[in-house]
């Protein structure tokens, strides 16, 4: 069921409740998280918080923990699946449900018992109707049974004309239904064809804090941070990314607009944000000009830079900018020097307040270069020795064991990442017209000792792309349909483990599906 005052059907439902929270590990999910857990903090709520990267590791803290909990809430998890079947919880559970995961399971928008979706109803939804999806069985059985009831002292000839009434009656039920579950099916399998996301859950639980006068520039950042996470992801479209940075800008005006006086009177405690307009380069300020170009998505596929002429053609670009190559290969802020050293200063000067989190931020920094290192240089290899080939009705590129970070490939999140790169790369390269309509499925090697793989679809990278993602409901019927052993253990139907001796058949039922 769709909460629609957020504030009394859940905030003030669990703040007097011990709470269990479920948290995925992806950015959105963690920026809902603080905001939350500071909403939870500033009211005293009792609250336990447990990280789930999967399915399994779901149900697992989820047994561990029923007997302790009666209100649970999941964050960017549980809404695109029948929550209730996987879970097997008690009547008395509750569960508040705050996902970006779309479609909604039907059944957890008709449960109004158990299942409290914290969904914004402005997203586009087009949710079947209660009607058109389930039936009420047990007064169809009660009119099947009721006609011979009646019958005792009749005549012979009227039973039997009333027992010829009773079949016609009963073949055009059974007809209507056949006709009814035939339209039940059409309808479900256009609402779930296509997996996709809707309003960043760092968003939703802002509002929430907006809408109780308790909302910080703290977690407007982290709203902000969310909304940023779905987009660098291509979770959402740019109209979408547009749409809702122009909501954060109004509260960014309202919480940071101050005249002149209150500028002066500022305490060093107080975070200020504002809204600029920005290149899009990967970690640059973090960075050299040149490292940040090398490894953005867009620009290593635009300028082609597995190529030697790539790489030509961006000493062009520099040139023809008027950055010498020197100044461009420094770290970013040494380009200035006067402001490396004023942003080193505030920097180091919070970081006195916060003890180690510099260093796991700079950790992170780097961690990050590296990951986006490996993606481009495991793209420039998957182009340069063409691993990426057409089966039909779409791109297919394999990672082979040996492949360097391939480690860091086998996690989900980062090989989505990395098939996301090199499909935009190979549109920018292939001079087929028609791959660069096709979407992508890429596998990598996930254990050597288990023999799986796993393997994520990707849509076709078009300008027109509604970020809509067939691959999830498709994975599925290909592994129906062939006994694939696979386990859909990702919040992200798009990405299953597959046993790699099965993988031949798998792709051949899946070209046959999408053919």
């Amino acid at each position: 069921m769709f909460v629609s005052d957020f504030r009394k059907e859940f905030y003030e439902v669990v703040q007097s409740q011990r709470v269990l929270l479920f948290v995925a590990s992806d950015v959105d999910a963690l920026c809902a998280c603080k905001i939350l857990q500071a909403l939870f903090q500033c009211d005293h709520v009792q609250y336990t918080l447990v990280p789930v990267s999967g399915w399994q590791e779901l149900e697992t803290a989820f047994l561990e923990h029923k007997e302790q909990f009666h209100y649970f809430v999941l964050i960017n998890c549980g809404a695109n699946v029948d929550l209730l079947d996987i879970l097997q919880p008690d009547e008395e559970a509750v569960f508040f449900v705050c996902d970006t995961h779309r479609p909604v399971n039907v059944v957890n928008v008709y449960n109004e018992a158990q299942i409290k979706l914290l969904i914004k109803q402005d997203d586009d939804l087009e949710v079947p109707a209660y009607d058109d999806i389930f039936r009420d069985d047990e007064e169809e059985e009660a009119e099947e049974h009721s006609g011979s009831e009646s019958d005792n002292g009749s005549e012979p000839s009227e039973k039997r004309t009333r027992l010829e009434e009773e079949v016609v009656a009963q073949t055009m039920k059974r007809r209507q239904r056949r006709e009814w579950e035939a339209r039940r099916r059409d309808i479900l399998f256009d609402y779930e064809q296509y997996e996709y996301h809707g309003t960043s859950s760092a968003m939703v639980m802002f509002d929430l804090a907006w809408m109780m006068s308790k909302d910080l520039n703290d977690m407007l950042w982290w709203a902000i941070v969310g909304l940023t996470g779905q987009w660098v992801q291509d979770k959402i479209t740019q109209m979408k990314y547009v749409t809702d940075v122009g909501i954060l800008q109004r509260h960014v005006s309202r919480h940071n607009h101050r005249n002149e006086d209150e500028e002066h009177a500022l305490s060093v405690d107080c975070t200020r944000i504002s809204f600029e307009y920005d290149l899009r380069l990967a970690l640059y300020q973090h960075w050299s000009l040149h490292d940040s170009l090398c490894n953005t998505c867009y620009t290593a596929a635009r300028f082609k830079l597995w190529s030697v002429h790539g790489q030509k053609r961006l000493q062009e670009f520099l040139a023809d900018v008027g950055l010498p190559l020197k100044q461009v290969k420094q770290k970013f802020q040494s380009m200035d020097i006067s402001l490396k050293e004023n942003l080193r200063e505030m920097i180091e000067e919070s970081a006195n307040k916060f003890g180690s989190n510099l260093d796991k931020l700079y950790h992170g920094l780097e961690l990050a270069k590296k990951q986006l290192r490996a993606t481009q240089q495991t793209i420039a290899s998957c182009l340069c020795t063409n691993l990426v080939i057409s089966q039909g009705p779409f791109l297919y590129c394999s990672l082979m064991e040996g492949t360097p970070d391939i480690v860091l490939f086998s996690k989900p999140a980062s090989l989505s990442l990395l098939s996301r790169h090199l499909l935009k790369s190979f549109v920018f390269s292939t001079k087929n017209r028609r791959c660069k309509l096709l979407p992508l499925v890429m596998a990598a090697p996930l254990s050597v000792e288990q023999g799986t793989v796993t393997v994520v679809g990707i849509p076709p990278e078009t300008d027109s792309s509604d970020r809509k993602n067939f691959f999830g409901r498709a994975f599925e019927k290909a592994a129906e349909g062939t006994n694939s052993r696979t386990l859909h253990n990702h919040f992200d139907l798009s990405v299953i483990e597959l046993k790699a001796e099965d993988r031949s058949k798998f792709l051949d039922a899946l070209v046959s599906l999408l053919s």
